[in-house]
């Protein structure tokens, strides 16, 4: 920010809205709403953000209030407008409860893959339950589906993971950033106007998709792990491209684990949409789908209507939701 004294004639001040493009540390880069102009930011002294318990109270997606006197100086940022949601997980830092993935989504694309390396349905309806209780639509996208259809093991695991998602009401796609296959799919699913977010374990495939969707990027990408079967990291913090269409794409690091916070262990059934639907047939209002007789989710669950698999992820979640570390 120019000084008084630098300059015989002192920039004058104007406060901008805006929304948080990345957040590296201390520092923020912020898109002007208007002209998506990018201002260097930091957080002004007069910023109170008050119950706040997070390791970023300000992050990607954040809408922001700011003042700068023009694009080449320092910005301070000294509001941070109502979250509509967030991706929320548990922090590294114990001291702290949570750590802000991204804000404001108007929908979250969860990239797996059966193998190259493979991902846990724990780890996806880990995922799933925080979307669902944050109200944020997610869309399950298997990459590297051609490399899954030329194995025959993993071609049958790809179709159960896909069919065990749509069944319990999700859309699914099947794409390859390589080969294209599903792309156009996966363009069509991406929200033209709103925030986008792209992501899943490191090794997936999330920058080599969002290099294809948005050409000339060139984000750097990372290889898969031989020993491991686990991805390098390549994304070391979120950040958030303008799209042609006018909305805006968020690319994450890899995420290892997932760790529920904030959320009601008894509330824990409401975010599998398909067992919550089946919550006004269970004898008791207020049934756990465990052990209570005349329970209509068990039900389901041995008819085959519902997944057996996510039904052992929800009983899982719930034996070890008071767990300190985070799930893998």
């Amino acid at each position: 920010m120019t000084e008084q004294g630098d300059n015989p004639i002192q920039a004058e001040i104007t406060t901008f809205r805006g929304v948080i493009l990345r957040s590296t540390g201390s520092w923020y880069q912020v898109s002007e709403w208007e002209t998506r102009q990018v201002y260097g930011c930091r957080a002004g002294g007069r910023l109170r953000l008050t119950g706040e318990r997070s390791t970023n109270p300000l992050a990607v997606g954040d809408v922001v209030r700011f003042e700068a006197a023009n694009v080449s100086d320092a910005g301070l940022i000294t509001e941070r407008e109502e979250r509509s949601n967030a991706i929320i997980r548990r922090s590294v830092n114990l001291s702290k409860e949570s750590h802000v993935v991204a804000a404001n989504l108007d929908r979250a694309f969860l990239i797996a893959t059966v193998s190259h390396p493979p991902t846990s349905t724990g780890f996806i309806d880990r995922f799933l339950v925080t979307a669902e209780a944050y109200g944020i639509p997610t869309t399950v996208v298997f990459n590297k589906c051609d490399l899954s259809q030329s194995n025959p093991s993993d071609a049958d695991a790809l179709a159960y993971m896909t069919e065990l998602y749509e069944t319990a009401g999700y859309d699914v796609l099947q794409v390859s950033a390589l080969s294209e296959m599903g792309l156009s799919d996966l363009k069509s699913a991406i929200a033209d106007s709103g925030i986008n977010m792209l992501s899943g374990h490191s090794g997936v495939g999330k920058t080599t998709l969002i290099n294809q969707l948005l050409p000339g990027l060139e984000l750097r990408t990372g290889d898969v792990s031989s020993s491991h079967q686990k991805g390098k990291h390549t994304t070391t913090y979120a950040e958030m491209f303008p799209l042609p269409s006018g909305g805006y794409l968020i690319d994450t690091p890899g995420i290892k684990g997932f760790g529920l916070v904030q959320l009601e262990k008894d509330h824990l059934h409401h975010y599998f949409p398909e067992m919550f639907a089946l919550l006004s047939e269970c004898k008791f209002h207020n049934c756990l789908h465990r052990s209570e007789p005349k329970c209509a989710v068990r039900s389901a669950v041995e008819q085959g209507v519902i997944g057996e698999e996510r039904y052992a992820n929800y009983l899982d979640l719930y034996e070890n939701f008071d767990a300190e570390t985070n799930y893998r």
